[in-house]
């Protein structure tokens, strides 16, 4: 298997081994661990499972959306035939609905809880990932000052998290050029291990990919921490399956990300459904497993 997929399925093996279980918001309860590292060389690898299927348009796509087009508006997505955050879309009401564990009468209950937000975020997931990246300047800093060692990006700000559905969970990234390689730092601080984590980290490769050639630089490498890394216990037999493929099915070789060379401008990388710009070759893996999602 790849390399991406013996970390992932390490990961996954200690969170089952170690980790402990917890109540949350979802009223779904978690194992978890609290803390966890990966690094990765983009040189070496382009980090996609194989183990399981990953809908990479789909990836590549809400990342577009979050960095590229600067959204919050799930419609963007919808048009797209991408349906990622169609659980945490603000109705037309200003409403939002779920079931959610919260304190009642000093008691810890499961009960539907109703977020009111102003109209104008109708269709959005309020203040949070799109809305918040237009603030920042990285590509321009990294064209010209290079060696700033202030290149970050900050989703979390506390001013914004009334106004957010779901305040953002991969919620910062740290940039530095060392010897001509764009290198990356990101900081997660709740990780669903099953669903979030594939998605994010090849997102994440590809957005390092993608600033790295517009700025004439190359993809160097890739580091992600996470706190709280989690399988929620509804996702245990697919995780089990998972662990299962990886130590009786046949190996595949990584795949082989390809990025449009003649596009020098982060914002005009096709953003259509066909994002025809950014492909991945040669992927093989061994099928979808499903996970169930927890609001």
């Amino acid at each position: 298997m790849t390399k991406w997929d013996s970390e992932y399925i390490r990961l996954c093996k200690k969170i089952l081994k170690e980790g402990k279980e917890v109540e949350n918001r979802t009223g779904i309860n978690t194992i978890k661990i609290p803390s966890y590292h990966l690094h990765f060389d983009l040189d070496e690898e382009f980090p996609v499972l194989t183990t399981k299927q990953l809908y990479f348009r789909q990836a590549i796509l809400e990342m577009l959306w979050i960095y590229q087009a600067q959204s919050n508006d799930v419609r963007w997505l919808q048009e797209r035939n991408v349906h990622i955050w169609d659980e945490w879309e603000i109705d037309e009401n200003g409403l939002w609905k779920a079931n959610q564990r919260v304190l009642e009468d000093g008691k810890v209950v499961t009960k539907e809880i109703t977020k009111e937000f102003d109209k104008k975020y109708a269709h959005t997931i309020g203040t949070a990932y799109g809305y918040i990246v237009r603030k920042y300047q990285l590509i321009d800093t990294l064209k010209n000052n290079p060696n700033d060692r202030r290149m970050l990006i900050s989703l979390w700000q506390n001013e914004y998290l009334k106004t957010a559905v779901l305040p953002s969970c991969v919620w910062s990234s740290e940039w530095d050029v060392t010897d001509g390689k764009l290198n990356m730092w990101v900081h997660q601080r709740s990780c669903d291990v099953p669903l979030g984590l594939p998605f994010n980290i090849t997102q994440y490769a590809v957005l390092l990919s993608l600033i790295a050639q517009v700025c004439d630089l190359k993809a160097g490498t890739l580091d992600w921490s996470i706190k709280d890394a989690h399988i929620y216990i509804n996702q245990l037999k697919g995780i089990k399956e998972q662990i299962k493929r990886y130590e009786t099915l046949e190996d595949i070789i990584a795949p082989k990300l390809w990025i449009n060379p003649n596009i020098k401008d982060f914002y005009k990388f096709d953003n259509s459904k066909d994002c025809k710009d950014i492909k991945v070759l040669q992927y093989k893996h061994h099928g979808s497993i499903k996970f169930d999602i927890a609001k």
